[in-house]
């Protein structure tokens, strides 16, 4: 097999070599399927491979803690790239004959196999030997016009081809084992970077998933027609206004005796002169207007620090615009006063529109109802916001964006 692999290996690297743009397209069309032939073919080869090495144990004997993690450090694979290997080739060795050797006469790709070997196992274990077999070939014929996306969806119905007269009852237990398999394999990680940014990976199971997509979906709309955040910024951003109404309701279970909060430490010459950068109890640093912004809504307590950061004496809070005053800010902006926003006074930060730090004083006549985004929006960015005449806020847009500079008000919470 060596040498034949070799062979193989040097006719793929003349291949390599040749000028594609000097082939006709039919030509490339034809190379082209080629290629995706062989990889097909030389997939069924390496997962035979490897399961004769998992099978005599090689990767332990050679010192390694699983055939997966050895897969890792040979070929420079991720770990659950690499146990999938271990394990479809486990499968395709026992009782999926059929599914092997589409993978080798490049009928189906590799994810395919995937799919089908997944769905013939559990048709399997519920309807015998006989129909996972039917199973095979209709699976197989089909992956000849789907994807593997649009193959799983329609495998969950195989037995409606195959064998309706199970089909109900199979339907019902695979439900039942796919709902114990979300369970099982249930799990959230957060990994905290380099940089203090944190990278949030996981599966949710059915139920939390959907809990998830209610609670983030109507966040994740674009906040007006000047919203340039891409998805993938809005589904962040919406996160973090879940996780602030969530810290607000005060129900959260305690922690140390205290209730779950964000605590940052900045000293006040730096909060007042908007010079310091701040540091969460984490040690991860935040800048110094996001220091601001966070004090705009927060509880302030006062520490003496000696020379060496030790507390020395530690104030009462100072907490800022709750209560009847939030009530009252509630009633005024109906909810995020930015112009065109439509978020509630639930997801609603009080932002001081002449800042705490600087002399600013905690009343109605000094803050304003924003929400997560256009918080930041408003101090990271060139907007200025005033109560007007009739005491109602409104916005002032940065020369660049309106050279007239003229106000703009929220008419959205008026009309509902």
């Amino acid at each position: 097999m060596v040498e034949e692999l070799t062979q193989a290996e040097s006719a793929v690297v003349a291949c390599a070599d040749t000028a594609a743009w000097a082939l006709p397209a039919d030509d490339l069309v034809a190379a082209l399927d080629a290629t995706h032939r062989i990889e097909q073919r030389l997939a069924a080869v390496k997962l035979s491979l490897i399961r004769e090495l998992d099978g005599r144990g090689t990767p332990v004997a050679q010192g390694a803690s699983s055939t997966a993690v050895w897969l890792r450090e040979r070929l420079h694979l991720t770990v659950p790239t690499a146990r999938r290997l271990v394990d479809l080739a486990a499968a395709l060795d026992s009782g999926n004959p059929g599914v092997r050797q589409a993978l080798a006469d490049a009928n189906i790709t590799l994810d395919q196999a995937r799919v089908i070997a997944d769905t013939v196992d559990t048709v399997g274990s519920t309807a015998g030997a006989a129909v996972a077999d039917k199973a095979v070939g209709v699976l197989v014929e089909w992956a000849g016009q789907f994807d593997p996306t649009l193959l799983r969806k329609l495998s969950m119905r195989i037995l409606d081809h195959v064998a309706p007269e199970l089909a109900d009852a199979a339907a019902k237990t695979a439900l039942e084992a796919e709902a114990r398999r979300a369970v099982r394999d249930r799990h959230v990680t957060l990994s905290t970077l380099t940089d203090g940014r944190l990278r949030l990976t996981g599966t949710l199971d059915t139920e939390t998933a959907g809990l998830l997509r209610a609670a983030i979906d109507p966040l994740t709309a674009p906040s007006g027609p000047d919203d340039q955040r891409s998805p993938g910024q809005r589904r962040h951003d919406a996160l973090a206004d879940l996780c602030r109404l969530t810290l607000r309701t005060g129900e959260l279970p305690e922690h140390g005796g205290e209730v779950a909060q964000l605590v940052v430490t900045t000293s006040f010459d730096g909060l007042v002169g908007q010079l310091d950068a701040g540091t969460l109890d984490t040690g991860l640093g935040l800048t110094p207007e996001t220091v601001r912004r966070l004090a705009c809504d927060a509880a302030i307590l006062p520490a003496v620090l000696g020379g060496g950061g030790q507390v020395l004496d530690v104030g009462r809070q100072r907490r800022l615009i709750t209560g009847a005053l939030r009530r009252a800010l509630v009633l005024r902006d109906r909810g995020c006063a930015f112009p065109g926003c439509d978020r509630p006074p639930r997801w609603c930060d009080a932002h001081h529109i002449h800042h705490w730090a600087d002399g600013g004083d905690t009343s109605l006549a000094n803050a304003v109802l924003l929400c997560g985004h256009h918080h930041r929006h408003i101090h990271h960015g060139d907007w200025t916001v005033r109560l007007a005449g009739d005491g109602r806020p409104e916005f002032t847009p940065p020369a660049w964006l309106d050279p007239d500079q003229l106000p703009r008000r929220n008419q959205y919470h008026r009309r509902t």
